[in-house]
This record gives structure tokens, C-alpha cells and sequence, in this order.
């Protein structure tokens, strides 16, 4: 598995903020995402990503190529997604 990210020590309650490992179509290298409960919340396929004061957690999921951010909170059983992106 080719992870994109890593959960920091910055928390939000018992969220952890994310950092990106590598390039992708919403974030670089380094940038500081939102914050999720657990890699379970955001795929490592695709170009998902939280960031702003997003929240991600419980059984929610991220993939495909949505981008969740501002104050967005996703929880429960929530599943977001976003096929093929065309600019």
C-alpha cells in the first residue's frame, strides 16, 4: 500500500490531524490536512482528502476523489465520494 498520509500528534478531541507523504490533486507533499479517527476514515486510493477543520470519524469513509473540508463534519456510517474529476 502506498500511503499519502500520516496521522499527527495535533489532535481535535480524539481526531488526528493528517499530514500528506506525497503529492496528490487537492494537497502537496507536507500540507497539514483536517482531522479523522483512524486511517479507516480516509482512503489511501485515489485522491481523497480532508482538510480545513474537517472531522471524519466513527464508521464514515472518504474516497474515490472527495474532498471534504471547511467545517464538515462526517460521522456514523457516512460513506463520500467523487468519481472521475474533469477540468
Amino acid at each position: 500500500m502506498n500511503k499519502k498520509y500520516i496521522l499527527t500528534e495535533n489532535t481535535d478531541n480524539k481526531l488526528k490531524q493528517i499530514k500528506a507523504l506525497r503529492d496528490g490533486r487537492y494537497f502537496r507533499k507536507g500540507d497539514l490536512g483536517g482531522f479523522i479517527e483512524s486511517e479507516k476514515n480516509l482512503s489511501y486510493e485515489e485522491d481523497a482528502w480532508v482538510y480545513g477543520n474537517a472531522l471524519v470519524y466513527g464508521n464514515a469513509l472518504v474516497y474515490g476523489n472527495a474532498l471534504v473540508y471547511g467545517s464538515a463534519l462526517v460521522y456514523g456510517n457516512a460513506k463520500v465520494s467523487c468519481g472521475e474529476i474533469y477540468e
